[in-house]
């Protein structure tokens, strides 16, 4: 009986945290999925209009200032577009039951198509934002030329599993002003400024608690998943654009490299970095990325 009720307290923490048939359904944009409505999107444009097209997503909980250490180096080579997500900085905040990956596609796809008609970007993403880019460029590669994934939420081992399950019924059981942060800790380097930290937990208190709760289990739990195991393998081999991915960890560097199969597709490991590897050593990045983007 207790198992049963172990097992049942588990579905119902799920289900709050949007991990429902429905949302499952749009996670893995399903024949039977609903249309996501489209949410109104703060984002910035800067840069060159001459140069290529760069557009950058944030992370869970985050905002598009992560990549002001990226801007000016970018700004000075390409047209540069840095989004707020939904529900994230100063974009629309939707409904609950609106934070599946699919609407995040959603809203990026529009975006792209009525205000760059006829153009493809490069799309640069963050932890959440990086599984995001790559979902548009598997839908929609008419509108996505490349991907750079910052230790992007793709290629994690089955072993996490768990600590994806742990920290879904934290977050709907407890503040997720308080669960987020927590989980940031174990992610950090040692020499990660404790700057970053503070900032970091100060904007997953400021996120509203439903984008918080609602965001993070679909990227990694239910049957739309792509971040872990076998699921986020098939969906990168899947990927015809090139995609950069940059990591921090050796096991799934050699785990994912072999999955991309565009020639100008890579793989590199990032030590002496926090998952925000762009800000931890951004200048280091920043050389990298640029250096890609302008071979391609």
């Amino acid at each position: 009986m207790e198992t049963r009720q172990t097992e049942l307290s588990r579905r119902s923490l799920l289900a709050m945290a949007g991990l429902t048939a429905a949302a499952v359904s749009a996670g893995r944009g399903g024949a039977n999925a609903a249309t996501p409505a489209v949410a109104r999107l703060f984002y910035t444009e800067t840069g060159t209009a001459t140069g290529k097209n760069v557009m950058l997503l944030h992370g869970w909980t985050c905002d598009s200032h992560d990549w002001s250490w990226q801007l000016p180096a970018l700004e000075s080579r390409y047209r540069v577009v840095a989004v707020d997500l939904r529900g994230h900085g100063r974009s629309e905040v939707m409904r609950p039951g609106a934070y599946a990956p699919a609407d995040y596609v959603a809203d990026i796809e529009s975006l792209i198509s009525s205000k760059y008609p006829g153009q493809k970007f490069i799309l640069m993403g963050h932890s959440m934002g990086a599984q995001i880019a790559a979902r548009l460029a598997a839908q929609r590669p008419d509108l996505v030329s490349a991907v750079v994934s910052v230790d992007g939420s793709l290629g994690f081992s089955d072993e996490l599993t768990p600590l994806f399950q742990k920290t879904v019924a934290e977050l709907v059981a407890g503040d997720p002003g308080v669960v987020a942060p927590a989980l940031f800790q174990g992610f950090y380097d040692p020499a990660t400024d404790p700057g970053y930290k503070r900032w970091h937990a100060r904007r997953a208190q400021g996120t509203p608690a439903h984008v918080v709760r609602e965001s993070f289990g679909p990227l990694f739990l239910g049957a739309g998943q792509v971040g872990v195991g076998a699921a986020s393998g098939d969906f990168c081999r899947s990927l015809a654009v090139p995609v950069y991915h940059l990591c921090r960890d050796p096991a799934q560097a050699a785990r994912m490299r072999p999955w991309f199969s565009q020639p100008k597709s890579k793989v590199d490991v990032w030590g002496q970095a926090g998952h925000w590897i762009m800000q931890d050593r951004h200048a280091e990045v920043n050389a990298v990325v640029t250096a890609w983007i302008d071979a391609l």
